[in-house]
């Protein structure tokens, strides 16, 4: 009887002079190795993957208990040990850990020492694009992780890695374009694949497209901000990028219009990623639905409403997630501040949780009597009453809210008039308006990632 068809490409050999079948070393070859189990835990039951969660929860309760006085001062918050926190349900009592708190308690939170084996470590560090800027420790293991996750996401969608990729991005080296011989790790680690470009995300929209337009990738990865800017001069110019296969977006919240607008302008899908620099990978868009799968072998995501209690399909809660294998820096029940819209079971049959979608940051809510929520500004009017192309609201007090705009010409007083009685109708609330007009696009931070709607409130 014949097996299951092998849904891997064939793999490149690390080992000179073995053509097949090939072998892999060091590193590599435990991603490898990791990547290949991913293929088989996707599929056990929520409840195979709960008791296989809390069993690797004991191990790091157990290391942070020991060398992470921050997590020690927790723990006996709690009142409970580290065998209840472990139970189901257990881990309630444990007060989560802010994003405040890693920022400026990280040399109490951190571990005195790793496991031999977890090393080398290395740094990362959020933009600040939160408003918070934290760095952390995360180690080899880590490191594993992230790799084998982002293989997972590639295998996942079938992507052909002998076609080429485009990426604009944020944290690229020097000012202009340039072309690389492959996609890099980790699927340049395993596969023979097609050439690469990459450019800077800061460069103008049209030079972008031009491009794009030259190079002709079968795989575009960006932001989603920078896919829609690209599709307004797609629209403008009335051209096309009849090579593309796919769309990739990273680092910033997919807005369910922006999906319907790609395949209506492109003709090709999304697939969202969904990743923290402090944590790694987090959640990936599942290939037979538009659902959200948690990765569960890595991270314990838990996600509350207001009084901390488990989101029901279709409710908007809290991430609040521990990084299961970060033994260097504990980041356990980590208040990430993002919110998300809970998910059901998939229709695809694997039994990694779900979200419906990543919904944004508590910075990116409207501040209103003291009360926050997502604010509703009206965007959709916008070209209806004046020739805005991009457009940005700051609220910097509880009555103020800057209104940041690029347009193609300075709108008339009574078309910034009508504009503000938009924002004010959507909102709700008579906010004392104050318009700045840009000429080139709203400044970037050093991130890369644009928020429509900041709140610079505490």
């Amino acid at each position: 009887m014949r097996g299951p068809a092998n849904p891997w490409p064939e793999l490149a050999s690390a080992v000179s002079m073995v053509a097949w079948p090939p072998l892999s070393t060091g590193l590599p070859a435990s991603v490898l190795a990791l990547a290949q189990q991913l293929d088989q835990t996707q599929w056990l039951s929520p409840a195979q993957l709960d008791v296989r969660q809390r069993r690797q929860l004991r191990e790091l309760l157990a290391w942070a208990g020991v060398h992470s006085p921050h997590f020690q001062e927790r723990l006996r918050a709690s009142g409970r040990s580290i065998d209840a926190l472990c139970e189901p349900e257990g881990m309630a009592a444990l007060a989560p850990l802010s994003r405040r708190a890693l920022q400026g308690e990280l040399a109490r939170i951190a571990s005195d020492s790793i496991p031999g084996d977890h090393e080398p470590t290395g740094q990362a560090s959020t933009s600040g694009s939160s408003g918070t800027p934290v760095t952390v420790t995360r180690t080899a293991i880590n490191q594993m992780f992230w790799l084998a996750f982002t293989l997972r996401d590639h295998l996942w969608q079938r992507r052909d890695f002998t076609a080429s990729l485009a990426v604009t991005r944020a944290n690229l080296q020097g000012s202009q374009a340039v072309a690389l011989p492959d996609w890099g790790p980790p699927a340049s680690t395993f596969f023979r694949t097609g050439p690469a470009y990459a450019m800077p995300i800061n460069r103008a929209v049209d030079q972008q497209l031009d491009w794009l337009l030259a190079t002709a990738p079968a795989y575009f990865l960006t932001y989603p901000t920078n896919l829609g800017a690209l599709l307004d001069e797609i629209e403008r110019r009335g051209c096309a990028l009849p090579a593309l296969r796919q769309v990739r977006t990273i680092g910033e919240t997919l807005a369910p219009a922006l999906r319907e607008r790609t395949r209506a302008l492109l003709g090709v899908g999304i697939a969202d990623c969904y990743s923290s620099q402090e944590l790694g990978v987090l959640a990936l868009q599942c290939p037979d639905s538009e659902l959200y799968h948690l990765m569960a072998e890595g991270y314990i995501i838990e996600l509350l409403d207001d009084a901390g209690q488990p989101c029901a399909d279709g409710m908007v809660g809290r991430l609040v997630v521990t990084d299961l294998h970060n033994f260097a820096t504990p980041l356990i029940r980590y208040d990430i501040g993002d919110y998300a819209q809970a998910g059901p079971a998939c229709p695809c049959g694997r039994g990694l949780p779900t979200l419906r979608r990543i919904v944004g940051r508590e910075r990116n809510m409207v501040s209103i009597n003291g009360k926050r929520h997502w604010p509703l500004v009206g965007f959709h009017r916008f070209r209806d009453v004046a020739p805005v192309v991009q457009y940005q609201l700051v609220q910097r007090s509880a009555h103020d809210i800057d209104v940041r705009l690029v347009c193609s010409r300075r709108p008339h007083p009574a078309e910034e008039e009508r504009l503000g009685a938009v924002i004010r109708e959507a909102l709700d609330h008579p906010f004392t308006l104050h318009f700045h007009y840009f000429a080139d696009g709203i400044p970037l931070p050093a991130s890369g990632k644009f928020e429509e709607f900041v709140s610079l409130l505490e």
